[in-house]
C-alpha cells in the first residue's frame, strides 16, 4: 500500500538512521507479535532492546533476531542481565552468547548491580570490540539526586570509552532518572545532559505520551526516544511528525517555515 503524501509535515529522517531514533523496548514479545509489528512499522523502529532478562528464558529468541535483521531493525541486549552476568563474573560468556546469537547492539548500564564508574567504562571498552553499546546513566530507584550534576560527566566517559549513545534511565514506568516520581520531565538533568554531549548523542527513554510529546516539542521530530512500548511505535512516529493535537503546533510552524523560505 502507498502512504499518502498531501499534508505539510516536518522533515524527518530515514533509516539507516544517526539522528530521530526510536528504541523500543520487548518485554518478552513473540515471534507472530513481532512479525505482524514489523510488517506495519519496521520503517519506524530503529533498534530493539531485548529488556531485562528475557533473552535468557525466551525459546524463540533465535527467529526472532531473525525477523529483526531482515527488517533493517537492530537487536540490543538489555543492560540488566549483563549486570548481572557482570556481577557473577560471567560477563565475557555473555557477550561471547550475545554475539553468538545475533545482538548487534549491547547496552552497558550500572543501575541494577553495584559498579564503580571505571569498571562501567572497561565494561564498555570491552563490550565495543564486538558490538555498538549504548550506555545507560541514572539509577532505577526513584527520587534519585544530583542527577544534573553527575550525569554529564558520567555521560562523557562512557562516550569516551567507546559507546555510540548515552542513555537517559527512566525505565518502563518513567518515574524515575529523567523524570520525578510523578512522571514530570526533570528539565535541569535534560539540559544538562544536552549541554554536555549534544541532544544526538542522547536517547531519552521515555514511555509514556506527555513525556515523548515533551522531548517532541523541546528538541523536534528527529529527536531520540527510547524505551518505546511495541504498541506505541506508530504513535510517537505521528507525535514526531505532529500529526497529533499534543504536537500538532511542530507541524504548523514547520509549514510556515517552509512556506516563507
Amino acid at each position: 500500500m502507498t502512504l499518502p503524501a498531501f499534508l505539510g509535515l516536518p522533515p524527518r529522517s530515514v533509516k539507516p538512521r544517526s539522528v530521530g531514533v526510536t528504541h523500543v523496548i520487548d518485554q518478552g514479545a513473540g515471534t507472530a507479535a513481532t512479525a505482524d509489528l514489523l510488517a506495519s512499522a519496521a520503517g519506524h523502529i530503529d533498534i530493539w532492546k531485548v529488556g531485562w532478562g528475557t533473552a535468557y528464558v525466551d525459546s524463540a529468541l533465535g527467529p526472532k533476531l531473525a525477523l529483526l535483521d531482515a527488517h533493517d531493525v537492530a537487536a540490543c541486549l538489555g543492560g540488566t542481565m549483563l549486570e548481572i552476568a557482570w556481577a557473577q563474573g560471567a560477563a565475557e560468556a555473555c557477550l561471547e552468547w550475545a554475539g553468538e546469537v545475533g545482538f548487534r547492539y549491547i547496552e552497558v548500564s550500572r543501575g541494577t548491580v553495584a559498579m564503580s564508574l571505571p569498571e562501567k567504562r572497561a565494561l564498555i571498552r570491552r563490550a565495543a570490540r564486538d558490538f555498538t553499546v549504548l550506555a545507560e546513566v541514572g539509577a532505577k530507584s526513584p527520587g534519585e539526586r544530583n542527577a544534573a550534576r553527575h550525569w554529564p560527566s558520567e555521560c562523557l566517559s562512557d562516550l569516551d570509552a567507546g559507546a555510540r549513545l548515552v542513555v537517559t534511565e527512566g525505565r518502563q514506568s518513567g518515574t524515575v532518572g529523567t523524570f520525578d516520581e510523578s512522571g514530570r520531565v526533570r528539565p535541569d538533568v535534560v539540559e544538562a545532559v544536552v549541554a554536555a554531549t549534544g541532544v544526538e548523542r542522547v536517547i531519552f527513554e521515555a514511555p509514556r505520551a506527555a513525556q515523548q510529546a515533551w522531548f517532541v516539542r523541546r528538541f523536534g521530530p528527529d529527536v531520540n526516544l527510547g524505551n518505546v512500548a511495541l504498541a506505541d511505535v506508530l504513535s510517537v512516529e505521528t507525535l514526531r511528525l505532529g500529526l497529533r493535537s499534543d504536537t500538532a503546533a511542530v507541524t504548523r510552524r514547520e509549514h510556515l517555515e517552509a512556506e516563507l523560505a
